[in-house]
């Protein structure tokens, strides 16, 4: 009786990390590897399970592999996931919307899409820089920058917006879901 006690204190003295545990779920974390260093993020199926399913092939397939970040505006977000780098083009199908409550504070990784159709997201999503609840339920949540954020903000800005002389753009240069990385 007094081991079952002991374990049970025990148990619950480990409650307040099991959110580090959870952070171990390499089959829904997603490294992104820039320039200055390695983003991870954890990807939310229990939000987004279609959008996180799409982010996982691509990765796996490759896809994301160099591609640019096309649009990048100081104090708001990075966008990427074009493969023709214009923010014009996408990959995968098309996804129905899994908008949820999920606020957008900052490290928060969400689908782009068209602005007159929420169930257009294909392959784009951004990284928010800093809260923008604005877009709270009306852009899909599928992640959260765990660490690397230091790195997301040292993406070139100016890229994308109008007016702007584009700079050569940053990319991802390889992207991998955490279950399958070798490094």
């Amino acid at each position: 009786m007094r081991r079952k006690l002991l374990f049970s204190m025990a148990a619950a003295a480990l409650l307040p990390f099991a959110g580090a545990a959870g952070a171990a779920d390499k089959e829904n974390t997603l490294y992104i590897d820039l320039k200055d260093g390695r983003v991870v993020i954890e990807m939310r199926p229990d939000l987004a399970p279609k959008h996180v399913a799409q982010i996982k092939k691509l990765a796996r397939e490759g896809k994301y592999n160099g591609v640019a970040f096309h649009r990048v505006i100081e104090g708001f977000m990075a966008q990427t996931g074009d493969p023709e780098g214009t923010g014009r083009g996408g990959m995968g199908e098309l996804l129905p919307a899994e908008f949820s409550k999920a606020p957008h504070t900052r490290g928060t990784v969400s689908m782009a899409r068209t602005a007159d159709n929420p169930n257009s997201a294909r392959s784009q999503f951004f990284i928010v820089f800093k809260d923008s609840n604005f877009l709270d339920g009306q852009y899909t949540v599928w992640g959260k920058v765990t660490s690397g954020m230091e790195f997301v903000d040292k993406i070139k800005r100016g890229v994308g917006q109008s007016g702007a002389v584009p700079p050569p753009p940053d990319r991802m240069i390889k992207v991998q879901v955490a279950a399958d990385a070798k490094n």
